[in-house]
This record gives C-alpha cells, structure tokens and sequence, in this order.
C-alpha cells in the first residue's frame, strides 16, 4: 500500500561562504510532513541522504506492507518506489498524447502526486519566508528553523487546508521547468530486483484497469 511521497527539497542555509540546500521530508495523502531531515550539503546524492534518514536513531522508517512513491535519485529500493527511467514523465509530455504503456502511465501518475508535493513544499517556502533566503544565523540554528516551519505549517492544513498560499504556489510549480533528478551508475546497478519486479506487478495491474476502462488520460 503506498503511503505518499519522499522528497528532496532544496532550502537556503548558510555557512561562511558555501550555502547548503538540502531537506528531505515525507509527506502522507493530507499532504502533512510525516517526516523531516534538513542540514545536509546541496551537492549531497539523494540516495546518500535518504539512507541517512533511515540509519539514524528514530529515523525515518516504512510500516510493514506499505511502500513510499520516491524521487529518481534515491532508486527503486529500500521500500522506495522511483519511476521507469528513460521513459516519459513530466506532465506535460503527456498533454498531447496520453500513455502508450504500463510504464508511461505509472510515470504519469507518479508525475502527478510528485507535482503535489512540489505544491506543498512551495507553500512551505511561501507561509516561511525565512526558509528561502539566506540568513546569517549560525548554521545548527538555521536547520533547527526548518521542523518548526513544517510543525506549524500541518497545523495550518488542519485548520484551513484551502489556504489561499496553496493556490499561489500551485501556480508556481506548474509554470516552472522540470527538475531533474539522477542516479549515480552505483547506485543504479544496485536497485532492488524485488522492488522492480513489484514495481513491474503494480504499473501492470493499472494498465490493466486504464485498458479495460477505456479511460482516455490527457493533461
């Protein structure tokens, strides 16, 4: 059972004169922060932080049975579910032709749900100023800014999830470039047969459905 989505996000610290921008965060379907490491370097590898998250004491863990939809770069692993490389994914390669295949209709829908969470995040940077700039705090306290943001930002969600913010930055992701996210030929060769191989089981069992429905799926 998927239980939403990991992702890195690229935040603004300072520390002398190198600036680090690295937060990875769960996000659950309420689009709440489950989960949330900040402090490591922007040149850090996904795959490097997430594995962080996972060793330390109290760390960011998956319930038995269910999985997390990931970024590219953390790889399809670890209960990480990542999408088929090079096949299409980004929204809008899909508005003039809709999926051909199991592969491109599990990218869609991860696109989608991934595109979500890039909304939540730009919401956060809205609602917290503070979290996009650079500071001349010390660094420990800029990342200690960071799980506060995201605590009183869930409260916000619980009391007003129509908050006008999230309309501003919905507008915002979608006007914006794709980023792109790689993996290092490592950490490639390593991916998880078994999880390709669920990964594979669960795109089949939705083309299955998407076919028989006749569903038609443009952006």
């Amino acid at each position: 059972m998927v239980h939403m989505f990991v992702h890195l996000c690229h935040l603004k610290y300072k520390e002398g004169f190198m600036v680090a921008k690295m937060e990875l965060a769960a996000i659950s379907f309420d689009l709440k922060f489950t989960y949330v490491l900040a402090g490591w370097e922007g040149s850090a590898h996904d795959s490097r932080v997430l594995n962080d998250a996972f060793a330390r004491p109290g760390g960011f863990s998956i319930l038995e049975s269910k999985y997390y939809l990931g970024d590219a770069g953390y790889g399809n692993k670890n209960e990480i579910l990542s999408p088929y490389r090079s096949v299409r994914y980004y929204l809008k390669e899909f508005s003039d032709r809709p999926p051909e295949n199991e592969q491109e209709l599990c990218n869609l829908r991860h696109s989608s749900l991934r595109t979500t969470i890039e909304r939540r995040f730009g919401a956060l940077k809205k609602h917290f100023r503070v979290l996009d700039v650079e500071l001349f705090w010390s660094f420990e306290t800029q990342v200690k800014v960071v799980l506060p943001c995201c605590v009183i930002h869930n409260h916000i969600m619980g009391v007003d999830p129509t908050d006008y913010i999230m309309e501003a930055a919905r507008n915002q992701v979608e006007s914006s470039g794709p980023h792109q996210e790689t993996q290092s030929h490592r950490d490639s060769i390593e991916d998880s047969r078994v999880w390709n191989a669920k990964r594979d089981e669960i795109c089949q069992a939705m083309w299955s459905d998407y076919t028989r429905s006749g569903e038609q799926y443009f952006i």
